[in-house]
């Protein structure tokens, strides 16, 4: 077990993607537990999913803020790729940690919009880099994702694994952070730490989710299609076990220390954040269905059958993710538990709320 070497008691923290799935639930967790902490988000709220969820996500940090007046929340419309920007905050406010949550998502988008993948996930990326080197922080922990893994065929991932057959645009960028992060590590000790994240979800998630998608889908009467046949495994983890992650991560940067040439060893690591128990997306449909008729989102008698249509793998697609979190229960004694039907029951809770239905 690693002892945390970051009180994040009164620290000032920069969290991009603050209005994002996330980073939001990152924000209210870290308002919820620690005490006098100073937290700025960043989002550039852009419209590649409904921006009302954004906007519900932002209230909700705006209600528990005022909760506790004894921590400070400031939220920053603006665009990381805004190099002026960027540099500003950071002399503005000396962060002491920076999570960087900020991203364009999805694999399927990036094959048709590679534009605003470059631009977020690498120019974007640069920028908050260059941020930390001249303005230095005690820790940079940023998402990467369980997509590096691509086409390889062992499983459990595991963090020590080669990742170099990315099958998207997406992948590839999230690969890039991880060696843009390690080179600035190396060159400025700067200590960071990449997070790769495993098909999150839960209340207020993303739309263009499988879960989400689906439940909006079938409140339509439409037809859902179940890609690879149904023969993906999924290895779906619940957004507060993400979260509890990410926040043991922020306390305890790499240690800096100097190699046998006297030179900075890299202050880097990287970890899996995953359920370590991959679900068959059949069991996953069967699942959400049982529990959204449970919330009265759907009716009890709803044709499912009809409803359902299985087809062959996309293109950026892989057939399994499986977290090996070994790494993640040694330094830190957490593993993520939350089980799919209670992460999904949740869901369907907040969707029926949220909603109206």
């Amino acid at each position: 077990m690693l002892t945390p070497n970051i009180d994040l008691k009164n620290k000032t923290v920069l969290v991009t993607g603050a209005a994002g799935f996330i980073g939001s639930n990152l924000v209210m967790e870290l308002l919820r537990t620690v005490q006098s902490i100073k937290i700025v988000g960043l989002d550039n709220m852009n419209d590649y999913y409904d921006v009302s969820i954004k906007d519900y996500r932002l209230g909700e940090i705006d209600k528990l803020a005022a909760e506790h007046p004894d921590c400070s929340w400031t939220f920053v419309k603006g665009n990381l790729a805004d190099r002026a920007l960027i540099d500003r905050l950071f002399e503005e406010y000396s962060f002491a940690v920076v999570v960087n949550l900020a991203a364009q998502a999805g694999v399927r988008y990036s094959i048709t919009n590679p534009d605003v993948y470059i631009e977020s996930n690498i120019i974007g990326f640069y920028n908050i880099l260059e941020a930390c080197r001249n303005h230095p922080v005690e820790h940079l922990v940023y998402a990467s994702s369980s997509s590096v893994y691509g086409t390889n065929k062992k499983i459990p991932y595991s963090t020590d694994d080669k990742v170099d057959n990315p099958v998207s645009l997406y992948a590839a960028t999230k690969k890039s952070n991880e060696l843009m992060a390690h080179s600035y590590s190396k060159l400025y000790n700067i200590p960071s730490t990449g997070l790769r994240f495993f098909t999150v979800y839960g209340p207020a998630g993303r739309p263009d989710m499988a879960y989400f998608g689906f439940t909006n889908k079938l409140r339509k009467g439409q037809t859902i299609e179940i890609f690879n046949f149904g023969n993906c495994k999924r290895d779906f983890t619940y957004v507060d076990d993400i979260v509890t992650g990410v926040k043991h991560v922020m306390q305890n940067a790499p240690e800096k220390q100097n190699g046998e040439d006297g030179l900075p060893l890299p202050p880097y690591r990287v970890y899996n954040i995953g359920n370590n128990n991959p679900e068959n997306l059949l069991d996953f449909v069967t699942i959400l269905q049982e529990e959204l008729i449970r919330a009265e989102v759907l009716p009890a008698d709803y044709d499912f059958e009809a409803h359902k249509k299985l087809v062959p793998m996309q293109p950026g697609d892989v057939p399994i993710t499986y977290a090996d979190t070994s790494a993640l229960e040694r330094d830190f004694g957490f593993k993520p538990s939350t089980s799919l039907r209670d992460g999904l029951r949740r869901f369907a809770e907040w969707y029926k709320q949220f909603y109206r239905v």
